[in-house]
């Protein structure tokens, strides 16, 4: 027991030695946090569900650490100039798909809706992550001075939702349609004219009439951000089973970060990935039966196949752009035919 107490008391005259060092030590100033702004293609009503919870996670794990200002769709830069200014350091990162924001790489045609690439959300992920596009990506992006793309994910499909019915073909000559660029070209073909807008001026351009409908979503985003309050009817029929978005920085910036910042980073891209798989398979159902704002109307599978065929063409146009173009359309028939081979629930018909 004397030991013990002897023992006790010197232990209690280093800790107060150690903590008179610790009091005598000079005050150093806690670092400022590093800051980002990083800008989607959402406008607010959207961004609550595609990306604010994870940059909200992201905030609070980093701990001060780091801070991820979130911006809207055009609210610092239009769409289409985000590329450039990522590469200039205007801004430090987007959420948006290569299409859109005029990506310079020969891939930035399969970012957004390439028509019929895809059925099902599960479709992009399984493309990026086990059949190669992801290294493809990588390869493209490498290429391109001053931004990293650094992972790709899946949203929702591409429908019609318009002021007058679409029951046919023929009803599509002559709409004109707010919708992603490739999509755009793609659909001219079949007499759609393709208008780009901003984002935010889409809805009154339905209600004065400059635009007939939209392609741009599916019918969860139209009851989200309010595009179905101002349209009647919801062609069931769609174009692509998925829009392929992508996450993008300022390679500058990204290579400032320290390891564990960056792995953050991505484990939150990761839940965003995550929450929009179930979030738009939810919402495709449950507007479809309940919404009660659209009337569903449907073109007749033998004329939709026209479509599919046509889309076919098309990928070969896309192919014969470049050779890694050639590699990815390659990429998506042979996934196409494995689909098929396998039968339900991957393909049914």
């Amino acid at each position: 027991m004397t030991n013990r107490r002897n023992f006790l008391k010197k232990a209690g005259l280093f800790t107060a030695a150690a903590g008179s060092a610790t009091l005598a030590a000079p005050h150093v100033k806690a670092q400022a946090p590093i800051k980002w702004r990083l800008q989607t293609y959402a406008g607010p009503a959207l961004a609550e569900h595609v990306i604010k919870p994870s940059i909200d996670q992201f905030n609070k794990v980093a701990a001060g650490q780091m801070e991820i200002e979130l911006y809207f769709a055009d609210q610092l830069v239009p769409t289409g100039e985000l590329f450039r200014a990522m590469q200039r350091g205007t801004i430090d990162a987007v959420q948006s798909d290569d299409d859109s924001i005029a990506a310079p790489v020969d891939v930035s045609v399969f970012g957004g809706y390439f028509p019929f690439a895809s059925r099902y959300s599960l479709d992009v992920p399984v493309l990026f992550n086990e059949y190669g596009l992801k290294e493809i990506w990588e390869e493209a992006y490498s290429e391109v001075e001053g931004v990293k793309w650094l992972s790709a994910g899946a949203w929702d499909p591409c429908n019609f939702a318009t002021v007058d019915p679409i029951r046919s073909l023929e009803d599509l000559k002559g709409k004109r349609v707010f919708t992603f660029p490739t999509a755009g070209r793609f659909l001219q073909r079949f007499g759609v004219v393709p208008v780009t807008l901003p984002w935010e001026d889409i809805e009154v351009a339905v209600q004065t009439g400059e635009l007939d409908g939209i392609a741009w979503s599916g019918i969860t985003e139209d009851y989200t951000v309010g595009w179905a309050d101002v349209t009647n009817y919801y062609l069931t029929n769609n174009i692509s089973g998925a829009w392929a978005g992508s996450y993008f920085v300022n390679e500058e910036r990204w290579n400032e970060l320290p390891e564990n910042l960056q792995t953050l980073y991505m484990l939150c891209i990761n839940s965003s990935h995550y929450h929009r798989q179930y979030w738009y398979w939810w919402g495709e159902a449950h507007y479809r039966t309940t919404g009660g704002k659209l009337e569903l109307t449907s073109i007749p599978e033998e004329e939709w196949t026209t479509v599919e065929d046509e889309a076919l063409k098309f990928w070969d146009e896309i192919a014969a752009e470049s050779p890694r173009n050639a590699k990815v359309v390659e990429i998506l028939k042979k996934y196409r035919e494995t689909m098929q081979k396998a039968g339900p629930p991957y393909r049914y018909g």
